[in-house]
């Protein structure tokens, strides 16, 4: 029984792990179409909106306490967990309510993502944004599946494994936003 779940353990990682190189790829090539397209003669700069600044201190935190979740669950303390890990929740949540904001900010400043009046840097910026908000929203709804699990007291220092993939995978969105945000901070 003991084999079964270490086999487990290991599949489970390498398909995470997969799929996040397979998101990394599809960042690089967005981010390179952004670079490029910046030597165009119609490229418009234009300031990072305040509301991404917050939300990328906001999925900065939502990292810590997910670790201090994890910390607990490997404690045995699945009460503190589940407290953590909704904190965890909550904080995203308002990531994505902050990069909706972020978005907003574009509007007002006459930059649009379609249409007539759009330019190709803001609307690389929307893309590029709503392609890692797709993924924020996946990692939500582990979060979510992940909490009613523990309230259920479903994990346990021996049998933690959903806490650690989605820890990972929320690690992962966490550190592909800081650095869209540098990138964005720098390039535009």
């Amino acid at each position: 029984m003991k084999a079964e779940v270490q086999i487990r353990r290991k599949a489970s990682k390498q398909m995470l792990y997969i799929s996040i190189v397979s998101i990394i790829m599809m960042f690089a090539g967005l981010t390179s179409a952004y670079i490029i397209s910046s030597a165009r003669e119609d490229w418009v700069s234009f300031q990072m909106p305040q509301a991404l600044y917050i939300s990328t201190a906001l999925i900065f935190l939502s990292s810590l306490t997910y670790s201090f979740g994890m910390r607990s669950v490997k404690k045995g303390n699945t009460q503190q967990s589940a407290l953590w890990i909704v904190i965890t929740l909550v904080l995203g949540l308002c990531f994505v309510y902050f990069q909706i904001q972020g978005f907003g900010e574009l509007r007002a400043a006459g930059l649009y993502f379609a249409g007539k009046e759009s330019v190709v840097s803001s609307a690389l910026l929307v893309v590029i944004s709503f392609a890692h908000l797709v993924h924020v929203a996946a990692g939500i709804i582990v979060l979510l599946y992940i909490t009613i699990k523990m309230l259920r007291q479903k994990y346990s220092t021996d049998n933690s494994l959903g806490v650690e993939l989605g820890g990972i995978f929320w690690h992962f969105v966490d550190i592909l936003w800081i650095f869209l945000f540098f990138f964005f901070y720098f390039i535009t």
